[in-house]
């Protein structure tokens, strides 16, 4: 998953809301802590060694996990995942939709230095430079004039935010948002300390520069290793902070990470491995949360032959997905034949985006060989090697050898496997320098655009090559309006031309897979992957 990382509409379905408090186990190791002064530590690997911590440029679910406990947005998600002031003291919408008046508590970051409204913007305007290259610059592509700066067609002070004191905000929608308020609770929408951010060009990157103005503060980090994060005096919700330490490890191994936990060296992780997920289901320490996600895998739509749409379907529907959640993953994945999960509303009262939209993935060995011998590769004769990326952090292997077996077996297609850490293999699939690579996606929010948006042409995250007019029309065409019924057809004609051309292989829907100490209580985990910490405390 690249993320995403992410975020919720106040109105969210039953199901992902049992979701939202994780209870966890205890040990001596976290027992301990709680001794003298009410000292209570906490130790979670979130999954790898950050890409970055720059709330503007960060794209990934390890990323999303640390930052999400050392900032703070100007709503933060409550227990049933709606969006609450946090950093706003009150935030006022005009009757269009199109005007947010909001109004700044008096809040400090973890430095001292006063947290104002032109920190906000300032921030803002960094993820939407064109210099910057954010992956996540369209996540603010609903401000007016937004798209158009960071395309080079417009000027940094047309962008609508304004500043009209250093207590207020006055933003300007393009269009009407449901779930922007949401949105301000996200990742790329943090505050970064700008008076920091000019003293020390590269902030984010060690423990004695970092700034937050979340629950915690970083207090030290040794790269790819530990970060220990403890609670921030200058949060302007202390007093509802009741870990005095946090710690992250940063191993990329999760069944490194898995045989810590069993030795009560650490508290909790989450997506073990799938021989952990058998063992930890039997033991009954598994714990699972619905999760608004989808496992995928893009194609690298500008080299031949993946620039042929036949031989894209042909790779997609040669694939067994539910033998590959019963032998492979094991985690109690749903078969994903579409792209965007199940769990997001459609136009209609208690109707299920995924539900009207149907499937479009039909797995036909026969007709994969067909397509296959059409795009010119009889029984696979002739067709170039192929080489599979998957990122080392995680449990991507074992599948990317599964799907390399299908391949061979079903098609006659010989199949090379890459397996890079994860900054190397972000940067690998940015550059589109990969045949096949391995990814996933977290919803943002809860509407099918956190899934639909990132395919339109030149998004940073599509990274597949694949541009389709239609396609992004369709796209406008839902963003330009505040009409459902309009909103979710533009966004089901989009899905039909992005599972028709397939630029993408769907594989599964996710389901969050953890495990966590029994004493611990009160961790937030929302269905887009997060763990909050901000309200956990040890039994």
């Amino acid at each position: 998953m690249i993320r995403k990382k992410k975020w919720l509409v106040s109105v969210l379905s039953a199901a992902l809301v049992l979701g939202s408090v994780v209870t966890g186990c205890g040990t001596s190791s976290t027992q301990a802590t709680q001794g003298a002064g009410k000292q209570m530590k906490v130790s979670f690997d979130p999954g790898a060694e950050p890409k970055t911590l720059d709330p503007q440029m960060s794209d990934g679910v390890p990323e999303a996990i640390m930052e999400m406990n050392l900032f703070e947005g100007l709503t933060r998600l409550d227990k049933n995942n709606n969006p609450q002031l946090a950093i706003a003291k009150s935030i006022d919408v005009s009757a269009d939709g199109l005007t947010y008046t909001i109004k700044l508590k008096d809040t400090k970051f973890s430095n001292g230095d006063p947290l104002t409204a032109d920190d906000f913007k300032a921030s803002w305007l960094h993820a939407l430079d064109p210099a910057a290259a954010s992956n996540y610059a369209y996540q603010l592509y609903y401000f007016k004039n937004a798209k158009e700066y960071n395309a080079g067609k417009a000027t940094a002070d047309q962008v609508g935010i304004e500043v009209k004191d250093p207590h207020t905000l006055v933003l300007t929608l393009a269009a009407p948002t449901p779930y922007f308020k949401s949105l301000l609770a996200f990742q790329t929408y943090y505050p970064v300390d700008q008076k920091n951010v000019k003293a020390n060009k590269n902030w984010n990157t060690e423990a004695k520069t970092f700034v937050s103005n979340g629950p915690f503060m970083m207090k030290s980090w040794t790269h790819s290793d530990t970060m220990t994060l403890v609670k921030n005096p200058n949060y302007w919700d202390a007093a509802d902070v009741k870990l005095s330490e946090l710690d992250f490890n940063l191993v990329e191994d999760h069944k490194a990470a898995a045989t810590a936990f069993d030795a009560g060296q650490l508290d909790g992780l989450y997506d073990p491995t799938p021989e952990d997920i058998v063992r930890y289901k039997k033991s009954g320490t598994l714990k699972q949360a619905p999760q608004l996600g989808t496992y995928f895998y893009r194609f690298n739509t500008t080299k031949a032959p993946l620039n042929d749409p036949r031989v894209r379907e042909a790779l997609s529907i040669c694939l067994n997905r539910q033998d590959l959640i019963t032998n492979v993953f094991k985690g109690g994945q749903t078969p994903a034949y579409a792209y965007v999960p199940g769990g997001i509303p459609d136009a209609a009262p208690g109707k299920d985006f995924r539900t009207v939209g149907g499937n479009f993935i039909t797995e036909d060995i026969a007709k994969a060989k067909q397509l296959l011998a059409a795009a010119g590769y009889p029984d696979g004769k002739n067709f170039p090697t192929l080489t599979l990326l998957y990122n080392t952090n995680g449990t991507h292997q074992l599948p990317a050898q599964a799907i390399q077996d299908f391949w061979h077996k079903n098609l006659g297609i010989n199949v090379k496997l890459l397996g890079q850490e994860w900054q190397v293999y972000l940067q690998t699939m940015q550059n589109l320098q990969y045949d096949v690579a391995r990814a996933g996606w977290n919803g943002d929010y809860i509407d099918p655009m956190t899934f639909m948006d990132m395919f339109t042409t030149g998004n940073g995250e599509n990274q597949t090559g694949w541009s389709n007019a239609q396609y992004d029309k369709d796209i406008q065409t839902a963003k330009n309006t505040a009409d459902q019924a309009v909103r979710m057809k533009a966004m089901h004609d989009a899905e039909n031309i992005l599972m028709k051309e397939n630029p993408i292989m769907p594989i599964y829907f996710y389901v969050q897979n953890y495990v966590m100490k029994d004493n611990i209580k009160g961790v937030l985990v929302n269905p887009m992957g997060d763990f909050d910490f901000k309200t956990a405390y040890l039994q």
